[in-house]
């Protein structure tokens, strides 16, 4: 069986593994982003009638491509395997279809950034912690100048520079979603269930080796709002939330370090 669309939605956000590699010019964030929804665990539900009656688990992922595919902004939370590092990248981020976002991305428990896009510009922030991480292989002298010359303080660079353009399609919900909307699910229906306390039935898929749980909107529209990876090479799991909301994407206030003159 051809690769469904819903577990394309997963394979889509573990392509941020790529940003592991990230040197100064490649991770993200903006904390404001980050305070504005809780985790989602899923949680026993007490839906007194059948969601979805009459369709089979793969019509009701059908209408989850349709409704997640057709947003014009979503945010993406979750822990995503990195095959590079042997770590977990874990993202928190907010990204639409004009190319923006803004969000956190953590590398494994070593560290964080927070990145901002909008134009043709990516401003980032590194903790030391990611930095020296970044810098391994490098002399002391030079690591402890770079935690010096950034640790803590927001760069710019050209979404178009070598720094940076890893960013430049995942921050793009078009480009993520990119092929998603070709369905063609055969999930089997689950119970129901709640994520972050919204109602939502549990669709299981197979792909191969790969297994997934997908969590479904049974209220509203029906979003895709969870995925979970239970089994196969890319176990993680993301969350879905904050559909068509607008993304934080404003220059940072303060000072903010160009590294394109720095590397001019």
């Amino acid at each position: 069986m051809r690769r469904t669309a819903l577990a394309a939605l997963c394979i889509a956000a573990a392509a941020t593994a790529g940003l592991t590699g990230c040197q100064p010019g490649q991770d993200k964030a903006d904390s404001r982003t980050s305070a504005s929804s809780a985790s989602a665990e899923p949680g026993r539900s007490a839906a007194k009638k059948e969601p979805f009656a009459g369709l089979t688990g793969g019509e009701i992922a059908d209408r989850a491509t349709k409704a997640t595919t057709g947003a014009s902004s979503l945010r993406m939370k979750g822990a995503i395997p990195d095959d590079e590092s042997g770590g977990t990248i874990s993202l928190d981020v907010l990204l639409n279809t004009k190319g923006e976002c803004a969000g956190t991305i953590g590398m494994g428990g070593k560290g964080k950034a927070d990145l901002i896009k909008t134009g043709d510009i990516v401003y980032m922030k590194f903790d030391e912690a990611l930095l020296r991480e970044q810098s391994e292989g490098e002399s002391k002298a030079d690591t402890d100048a770079a935690v010096a010359m950034l640790a803590g303080k927001w760069t710019k660079t050209k979404a178009t520079g070598e720094d940076a353009k890893e960013f430049e399609g995942f921050c793009d919900l078009g480009a993520v979603l990119d092929g998603a909307e070709d369905s063609n699910s055969d999930a089997s229906r689950g119970s129901t269930t709640t994520v972050d306390g919204a109602p939502a039935i549990t669709l299981h898929e197979k792909d191969g080796k790969d297994r997934y749980t997908l969590y479904v909107a049974t209220e509203g529209k029906p979003y895709l709002l969870r995925i979970d990876s239970t089994a196969g090479a890319d176990q993680g799991s993301v969350t879905f939330s904050d559909f068509d909301e607008p993304v934080p994407a404003g220059k940072p206030a303060g000072e903010i370090l160009d590294l394109d003159a720095l590397g001019g």
